[in-house]
């Protein structure tokens, strides 16, 4: 098959991409070299027959808000994609048994966060307002293409608007640690406790800049759209693609291992598969990590700089996964949680933060931060009637190990303490559940190697494609150098998580790209 384009990856990027390019009628073809499409959208009945767990990704508040879930939306749900949603998108619970619960109810938030601390609720409607209020520019800088002129149109109405110093402020606003964010403007611990978890989901820390400004878009995002799954799980999503793009007459082949992106005189000429064969085109998205798209699939082509650049890209914290099938829903010990779509266990900023740096050290955390999502509170068709399923993730995981910050875990090898870091979480789970021994009936552990196994480009288990801080996000993903994932290789686009606008479901990369090519 000759294509117009072919799209390397069929994650969610590669898929907006091959979605929107085949519904403007060009010839595509998408290659995956895992025997299931989907990348990080992932679901299988992980623990007990009937039992559908989200192996990796689970919520699509990202999609279902930004530019690609708008233009496909549509013809998605002609495909079957639907989301499921609670008012209640997120809480936190801490270890003495006291929880905040976040719901979409602005009015409601703040009355709930005025009671804890005068002015706690007043500050939450305060910096939803600022996103709400900044939203065309802030959303552009977020997930738009910045080396653009509609971009820079945007920055000079800023400069119009605030005054090229009020822009500069604005700026220095925005990089704010999420701890400064909290700890200046929030009194109450519970509050900064349901707040501070969200910076991990960016792959941040509270001490990370620019933190802060996440926190606020994070707080917004859920008070607006909430926390919604898929209904049926992940794999739900890439059924609907597939049968988009197939309608459009694009093709999606799985088994199908790209060895090298072929090039001539500078330029795209075709691929080659591992098997030999090779497809010509004009065009290739290639969704893969930095390491692989320089040091694997642009082997034959010499461009020292990005190679150099790859080399030195860095990768952030792993990722762990605990997936639960329980004979019924879990009765909390704390009330008012039972319809919550994702709950943090956590202490608070500072233990936020010792998790994290514990695991950036290398160290197995002695008290990992745990998000937990009870989807079949939102989508009873995840498990049989009266059953349960709990999805646990741990976004501070050593993507090495070096040792046990706790001192009781021994042994360096993902493959040999998974299992007892597995039972540390379960140990602070069970504190907070009544019987939960009674009501356990099948768990998986999945570590970060586990994940890296199942897809090439989570190096080291880490999800987000990348460490995202400052130096390697914004106009720097992946590289300093780079320009709207394009180079010196002409007809070839980077997408995916190590490209701006970074990691997430909401597909930015590859609507970018998209939409660079006429789209």
């Amino acid at each position: 098959m000759q294509a117009d384009h072919v799209i390397v990856g069929s994650g969610i990027n590669g898929l907006v991409a091959a979605a929107l390019l085949a519904l403007k009628g060009d010839r595509v073809l998408v290659l995956e070299r895992e025997d299931r499409l989907g990348g990080c959208l992932h679901s299988a009945e992980l623990t007990l027959p009937g039992f559908t767990h989200d192996v990796m990704a689970a919520t699509f508040v990202l999609f279902m808000t930004g530019p690609a879930g708008a233009a496909l939306g549509p013809h998605l749900a002609r495909h079957g994609f639907d989301y499921c949603h609670t008012p209640h998108p997120t809480a936190v619970l801490r270890p003495d048994g006291s929880a905040l619960v976040l719901t979409m109810d602005g009015a409601r938030n703040a009355s709930v966060f005025n009671a804890l601390a005068a002015g706690d609720g007043d500050q939450l409607r305060a910096d939803v307002g600022e996103i709400l209020a900044d939203a065309p520019f802030l959303f552009a800088l977020l997930g738009g293409s910045l080396w653009s002129w509609p971009t820079a149109r945007l920055l000079l109405g800023q400069i119009r608007r605030k005054g090229l110093r009020g822009l500069a402020a604005w700026i220095g606003r925005a990089l704010v640690p999420a701890r400064g964010w909290l700890e200046q403007n929030y009194r109450s611990p519970l509050t900064q406790a349901l707040l501070a978890p969200w910076v991990l989901h960016c792959g941040l820390t509270p001490e990370s800049t620019y933190s802060g400004q996440m926190g606020k878009v994070i707080a917004f995002a859920l008070e607006a759209a909430g926390a919604p799954i898929a209904k049926g799980g992940a794999a739900a999503i890439v059924r609907a693609f597939r049968g988009l793009i197939e309608e459009k007459g694009g093709v999606l082949r799985t088994g199908a291992d790209v060895e090298e992106i072929l090039t001539r005189h500078g330029r795209v000429r075709g691929v080659r598969l591992a098997s030999g064969e090779e497809i010509p085109t004009r065009s290739v998205l290639a969704s893969v990590a930095p390491g692989q798209l320089y040091s694997r699939l642009l082997k034959g082509v010499n461009l020292p700089e990005d190679q150099v650049a790859a080399r030195q890209f860095r990768h952030g914290r792993g990722d762990f996964q605990l997936h639960y099938a329980l004979d019924r829903h879990p009765e909390w010990l704390t009330p008012g949680l039972d319809d919550v779509a994702l709950i943090h266990l956590s202490d608070g900023i500072d233990a936020v933060s010792k998790s994290a740096n514990e695991a950036e050290r290398g160290m197995l955390p002695a008290t990992p931060t745990i998000c937990l999502g009870q989807p079949h509170r939102l989508d009873p068709s995840r498990c049989p009637p009266g059953k349960a399923i709990l999805w646990l993730q741990v976004p501070d995981a050593p993507r090495l190990i070096k040792g046990d910050a706790a001192g009781v875990i021994p042994g360096d090898d993902w493959d040999a303490v998974k299992e007892a870091f597995a039972d540390r979480l379960e140990a602070i789970l069970r504190r907070h559940i009544k019987d939960f021994d009674a009501i356990k009936l099948a768990r998986v552990a999945v570590s970060p190697k586990d994940l890296e196994r199942m897809n090439i480009n989570l190096v080291g288990g880490d999800p987000y494609g990348g460490m995202c801080s400052i130096d390697q996000f914004f106009i720097f993903r992946p590289f300093a150098h780079s320009t709207n994932g394009t180079g010196a290789v002409r007809g070839l686009i980077h997408i995916g998580a190590s490209t701006h606008p970074g990691p997430g479901l909401g597909g930015g990369s590859g609507f970018n790209a998209a939409k660079r090519l006429g789209a």
